[in-house]
């Protein structure tokens, strides 16, 4: 007859071991002689024993679980690189047998949602977590790292005095927007403007800060009137161009976008307008989004190699939970320019 809901105390009795006996034979300490280690597991598997999550987390041990939280307004069901993403952070933990809770933060100033959020951390039911979409200083997420909890940020860079428990990756942002205006310098663009994202992220801000340095490189004028406002949604591309085209100003030949979501934003809007790309304007984007090489016109962008950045991010956050005493880490990705179709020499 099998018993319901087994626990350790039954398991030990039914085998005629004792309880830390049972406790050894499941962490698998060599102490065990084979004979009793096979009686055990025998049991084990008759009774379809699972030990008690709990009592694991209160014995100090490790839940082999990491947290991914997306801090987003937008829609990310329907948003490719966001799914991109998640995949790519499922697949590394679970080569390494860790398991991942996602969780998306709508908004930061919510106090209950981050509550609930930093319960998690507390509860202990996670070993780790990576968040993506912060703020350059999230304060919730400082809190977490403060108390000692193992986190890894994307889009962030590190502290002047890294703690060994923060795991952060960037993008040469500076070098992808030097090649975004190089290019259209070489193509015979002067009037070149841009689509921010968000300011309030580490990306929004170095992107422009890359772009107002690329401007003077190449000995071009920025012009106010063409620095548009953005935040990394689609729809912010095509607000950004609705206003500038609703103005009644000239338009630059060239547009740069924070990434590729603005950009098909702004080209949505354009068209709307009459104005065609790349016939009458040339349009970049940033981060080589999944839909890119199919967008008509098919879009020229920024690469970064997302999959890599976080397949290096997921390891080097479970290499820090494994061990303790693991250095701080800051993970940059490299960008490279893909040329398509949506840019025409002048």
């Amino acid at each position: 007859m099998k018993i319901a809901k087994a626990n350790s105390t039954e398991i030990a009795r039914l085998a005629g071991v004792s309880r830390s006996t049972v406790s050894r034979v499941i962490n698998n300490y060599a102490n065990v002689p084979p004979r009793t280690r096979e009686k055990v597991l025998a049991v084990i598997r008759q009774h379809n024993y699972v030990p008690n999550i709990s009592a694991q987390i209160l014995a100090g041990k490790r839940t082999r679980t990491i947290g991914l939280f997306l801090i987003s307004q937008g829609n990310v069901a329907s948003d490719a690189l966001t799914n991109m993403l998640i995949v790519s952070v499922i697949e590394n933990a679970s080569e390494y047998g860790y398991y991942v809770l996602t969780h998306i933060i709508r908004d930061t100033h919510d106090t209950e949602s981050i509550k609930d959020v930093m319960d998690i951390f507390y509860q202990h039911r996670i070993d780790g977590g990576i968040f993506i979409g912060a703020a350059s200083r999230e304060p919730f997420i400082e809190d977490l790292v403060k108390a000692g909890f193992t986190v890894g940020v994307v889009d962030q860079e590190l502290a002047e005095r890294p703690e060994p428990n923060r795991i952060v990756s960037t993008f040469n942002n500076d070098a992808g927007m030097k090649m975004a205006v190089a290019y259209l310098s070489g193509l015979g663009h002067t009037d070149i403007g841009t689509i921010n994202g968000n300011m309030n992220r580490l990306s929004g801000r170095t992107k422009y800060d890359g772009f107002l340095s690329a401007m003077r490189m190449c000995s071009l004028q920025v012009n106010a009137d063409w620095v548009l406002e953005g935040d990394f949604q689609e729809n912010s591309g095509y607000d950004a161009v609705q206003a500038l085209v609703g103005r009644g100003i000239a338009l630059p030949t060239a547009l740069i976008a924070a990434n590729d979501s603005v950009a098909f934003g702004a080209i949505r809007a354009l068209k709307e307008h009459g104005v065609r790309v790349p016939e009458d304007m040339s349009v970049i984007g940033f981060d080589d989004h999944a839909m890119s090489a199919k967008h008509h016109p098919a879009l020229t962008t920024i690469r970064v190699e997302f999959a890599d950045m976080l397949k290096r991010l997921t390891t080097c956050l479970i290499a820090a939970i494994e061990d303790e005493t693991a250095v701080a880490r800051e993970i940059v990705s490299d960008c490279s320019l893909v040329v398509r179709d949506s840019c025409r020499r002048i």
